[in-house]
């Protein structure tokens, strides 16, 4: 009896003293966890360690990664260009191999002589001075609005119209980045800002004040100053987004029939064309993500966590390389039913786009038919209005880089009435003859 007594004692130490060592742990671990918690609400509260002075005309992406290491970090990898997807992606190619229709879709402008898969944002500049176009045509500064983080220096010291109707071949010299922090970035306080004139422009007929914009708005704005339909209007060849009436295909036409304005005449059928430029922003406009808040930042340049901040991705890319931030943190679905669904979209877009490829391609050769025939232009007037509807529709889709998805339903609404306006053309050269 003796013996279970003293048995129990040195069992009832035994427990009481490991119960002090696992009591001792556990405060220490809270403890710790306290500690943490309080150095990352800290963290949190610092925007960026300043090491070094940003000044207003700083260009160099480097300097600013001084101070902002993590979205530097990001950025670089958009020197990157072996991300490819299925529709796009960053690896570079030559769009008129894939789909040789484009050399007779815009015959007679520089596009049907080349056009490649754009790379990452490091590429803006590299990429436009290496293409044929600025070689075959004596091409405007004004196409290098959105190439150049020397744009707005240069368009200070310049002036606006001058910048803009000086020839590319003239500044390229003076134009050595692609896209750096300071397009979108203010360096003293890193809010997002405006610095492209065309965008402002445009915004302000439509009356939208951009000092009174939210932070979410800002988002795709810094987006929409490059990723938008443009032309250069007047003498002094001045970029203009054609935005008065709405961001709509029908609106966009109307704006440039009111004003009777053409890209280029049509090789083969003499049409008046209208060469419509990576029109992303006017057709996220019409979609579900943009009534619903979503901005283009959030699916391209998604939120990450370095330690207790968070940060934007600056990696801009597809999101179908990205999708666990990009796309999970709204849709609650696996990686796969995801990929899935996007490429769903892309190929049912992709199938329309070769159907109405197929129909121009069959009204350019009856228009054709009918010149060869001896048909006036005034019987192919009509034919010739008709390729032109068909064609900026085609267009409108086919040179905006999300293959439909940034508005899918929109995308196969706009090709349906290219393949109908496309075969009314055909009708009306076949009936010309007649």
């Amino acid at each position: 009896m003796k013996k279970s007594i003293g048995q129990l004692s040195l069992g009832l130490i035994f427990a009481l003293g490991t119960a002090f060592v696992l009591g001792v742990g556990i405060m220490w671990g809270i403890g710790s966890l306290l500690i943490n918690i309080q150095e990352r609400k800290a963290e949190a509260k610092i925007p960026f360690q300043k090491l070094v002075e940003i000044n207003q005309d700083e260009l160099d992406p480097a300097v600013w990664g001084k101070n902002f290491p993590h979205q530097y970090d990001s950025f670089i990898k958009t020197q990157d260009d072996s991300q490819g997807t299925p529709f796009g992606g960053s690896v570079l190619y030559s769009k008129l191999d894939k789909t040789p229709a484009l050399i007779r879709l815009w015959a007679g402008y520089a596009f049907s002589k080349d056009h490649n898969e754009d790379r990452g944002h490091h590429y803006a500049m590299i990429d436009q001075k290496n293409t044929q176009r600025v070689k075959l045509v004596s091409q405007p500064g004004a196409c290098a609005n959105c190439h150049s983080a020397e744009t707005p220096q240069l368009i200070k010291a310049m002036g606006w119209e001058a910048f803009n109707r000086t020839p590319f071949n003239d500044l390229k010299d003076k134009m050595h980045l692609g896209s750096s922090c300071a397009d979108c970035h203010d360096p003293k306080t890193m809010e997002l800002r405006i610095t492209r004139p065309a965008f402002k422009n445009a915004m302000e007929l439509r009356g939208v004040d951009l000092a009174k914009a939210t932070r979410q708005e800002m988002r795709s704005y810094v987006c929409a100053q490059c990723h938008v339909e443009y032309y250069f209007a007047g003498k002094d060849k001045v970029l203009t987004f054609p935005w008065t009436n709405g961001f709509s295909v029908e609106n966009i036409e109307t704006y440039y029939d009111d004003i009777e304005f053409k890209d280029w005449t049509h090789k083969e059928t003499k049409a008046p064309m209208i060469k419509v430029q990576h029109p992303e922003f006017e057709l996220w406009n019409s979609s579900l993500h943009a009534k619903s808040g979503v901005s283009c930042s959030d699916c391209h340049m998604p939120y990450m966590r370095k330690g207790a901040v968070k940060v934007s991705d600056h990696w801009l890319r597809s999101p179908l390389t990205n999708i666990n931030r990009a796309c999970q943190t709204c849709h609650k679905a696996d990686e796969d039913s995801l990929r899935d669904r996007v490429i769903t979209i892309q190929n049912r877009t992709a199938t329309l786009l070769k159907v109405t490829e197929e129909s121009l391609l069959e009204a350019i050769d009856s228009i054709v038919d009918a010149q060869k025939a001896g048909v006036s232009d005034e019987k192919l007037n009509a034919a010739r209005k008709l390729h032109r509807k068909g064609s900026i529709r085609w267009d409108f889709i086919s040179s905006e880089n999300s293959t439909g998805f940034h508005s899918p339903q929109e995308s196969a609404r706009v090709l349906a009435n290219a393949v109908n306006f496309a075969r009314k053309a055909q009708i009306s050269a076949i009936n010309a003859k007649k």
